[in-house]
């Protein structure tokens, strides 16, 4: 049971209100919180994070907002997937209201709506303009970094000093999901029907099972949506992913040529010399681990982080979905340290 320290609470609502920005713990990731009716606040989060302008930011309620507060239209089936999911690590993308700032959403005429399960989290969302506010927050990193899944990990992107791009810190200790939140467009659900964007713990099966059918991929007039890009949850490492039966192999060859390597891995048996992070053959657990072992590889001074492939069942989409973005920069390097 997470505790939860009430002063610390309102330290940081009051620190929301005044437009400042504080990170706070989600189950998923940290947040880098700003007042979501406050454009000038939404502004400071992207000059905090270097992110760009039209890349939309997700809205955190409380468990009692009325969603239509934020949007223009509710579905039935917003209604259904809350009833199943809310509070929990699931985004909607709903018609965005009128009066909310086309900040939030990267200029477009949607917004992305959740409702976290941590219990800090809850707490502050409660406190912070007596529950009727909303808090636009991306997870409490450099734009395309790994994301945080600790206060350790948000003093590390951003520095100890609370007079900086970061007003304060609020932990929660580590977020228990570990990769950020599923994201469903009903935006478009009378003519497109629901679109999965991103995908995340709340697994694709599951919302077929609430909505009768399964979501369809993204198309080309698909709503932008948070961490969606081709190159994103990156270390300052390259990454690439690699099958199991393949890696003993490829371990040696780079050993043969005086790389340095570091290895995130389920099944395979990794050199003692080499640096390294065993992670669990349960999903759930994996992703838990996933941001924390890519900052831990990313600190050995490898050249390159290998990570042992995944299966590709449905637990597993969310979790694939972030390590080929983190790797996708990094095309093309390990074919060089091999014919070096």
């Amino acid at each position: 049971m997470i505790a939860v320290d009430m002063d610390a609470v309102r330290l940081a609502a009051r620190k929301l209100e005044a437009g400042r920005l504080v990170a706070f713990p989600t189950e998923t990731v940290y947040g880098l919180g700003g007042d979501a009716g406050n454009a000038v606040a939404i502004n400071a989060i992207y000059a905090a994070k270097g992110r760009p302008a039209n890349h939309p930011v997700i809205v955190h309620i409380a468990p009692e907002a009325d969603i239509s507060d934020w949007a223009s239209v509710v579905p039935a089936q917003a209604h259904a997937l809350t009833a199943a999911f809310w509070p929990g690590p699931l985004t909607l993308v709903l018609k965005r209201a009128a009066h909310i700032s086309a900040a939030v959403s990267g200029g477009q005429d949607s917004i992305g709506l959740r409702c976290p399960s941590h219990p800090v989290a809850q707490a502050l969302l409660r406190e912070f303009q007596g529950g009727r506010g909303g808090l636009a927050a991306p997870s409490a990193n450099k734009f395309g970094h790994v994301s945080p899944t600790t206060a350790a990990h948000v003093r590390e992107e951003f520095g100890n000093d609370a007079g900086g791009l970061v007003d304060y810190v609020l932990d929660g200790g580590q977020s228990e999901v570990g990769i950020e939140s599923t994201i469903l467009d009903l935006s478009r659900v009378t003519t497109h029907g629901a679109v999965l964007l991103r995908p995340g713990q709340i697994s694709i099966d599951q919302i077929a099972a609430v909505l009768g059918v399964t979501p369809m991929a993204p198309d080309a007039a698909a709503p932008r949506a948070s961490g969606t890009l081709d190159g994103h949850y990156a270390p300052h490492t390259p990454v690439a992913q690699v099958p199991a039966q393949e890696l003993p192999q490829l371990m040696q060859a780079l050993a043969d040529r005086h790389c340095r390597f570091a290895v995130i891995h389920r099944t395979v048996a990794v050199p003692s010399l080499s640096a390294s992070f065993a992670m669990s053959h349960d999903a759930g657990y994996y992703a838990h681990d996933l941001y924390a072992a890519l900052r831990e590889m990313d600190q050995c001074g490898a050249d390159i982080i290998l990570v042992e492939a995944l299966p590709h069942m449905s637990e597993w989409q969310g979790i694939n979905d972030r390590l080929r973005r983190a790797a996708f920069d990094s095309t093309g390097i390990l074919a060089r340290l091999l014919a070096a």
